[in-house]
């Protein structure tokens, strides 16, 4: 009998890491998307604009992969490297992290135009291709390939697990925004940047667990070592 997928289990493991490992997590997104809300300041003009949105992009995928190597580091229930090393193990795979967030990014919202379905479709087929990529280094459309592969057979559950986080993350924004209308210029902004940090490694957590959890299912307990 085919082994259960729960969205439950699953957030509720992003949650226990997010707890036990908040001391690595919360200080770097802090840095991180303070650096992203400077530069958001400094390039808010024109063509700059430009500048700011490539910056934010990096930061968020370089955040997005040490979450990535946290999970990893903490498969056997504890962790072994420093913050400074999780984000040097990166580096090696910025660009085609990069690439993948760029084109998961495009496919899915040309998804969504396309009656919304197809988007939702793309959007579960994709959910660990970030994962795929830090871990596993397949090359970028390998990533996608490779992401699709894990999902096949628990669709559903991983769609549901997505759509959870979602309505989390949005919940909590709206929430943020409610606190925002009664706040300045300055104190939105500083609210924004503590609700991205807060937030930024539910997302992360979730997708870099459900990998984890799908290799388990398929089979393949053990980590695979990068090709």
């Amino acid at each position: 009998m085919r082994q259960q997928l729960s969205p439950g289990d699953v957030i509720g493991r992003a949650f226990t890491i997010y707890r036990d490992q908040i001391g690595v997590l919360l200080p770097a997104a802090l840095v991180v998307f303070a650096v992203d809300a400077l530069a958001r300041w400094v390039f808010d003009r024109g063509v700059l604009a430009l500048v700011s949105v490539v910056i934010s992009l990096v930061l968020a995928t370089l955040y997005e992969g040490m979450v990535v190597q946290l999970v990893r580091d903490v498969q056997d229930g504890r962790r072994d490297n420093t913050a400074g090393e999780l984000f040097g193990s990166v580096s090696p795979v910025l660009v085609p992290l990069i690439a993948v967030s760029i084109l998961a990014g495009l496919g899915i919202g040309i998804g969504f135009v396309l009656l919304i379905v197809p988007g939702l479709v793309l959007l579960t087929f994709w959910s660990v291709a970030a994962p795929v990529v830090v871990i596993e280094r397949p090359g970028v459309f390998g990533a996608f390939g490779r992401s699709r592969e894990l999902v096949r057979g628990y669709g559903w559950p991983v769609f549901g697990t997505v759509v959870l986080v979602f309505l989390l993350v949005i919940a909590a924004s709206i929430a943020a925004a409610l606190i925002g209308l009664v706040l300045g210029d300055v104190g939105r902004a500083v609210l924004s940047w503590i609700f991205d940090a807060l937030t930024q490694p539910v997302a992360a957590l979730t997708a870099s667990v459900l990998y984890f959890t799908l290799l388990q299912l398929h089979g393949a307990g053990e980590t695979p070592q990068p090709s």
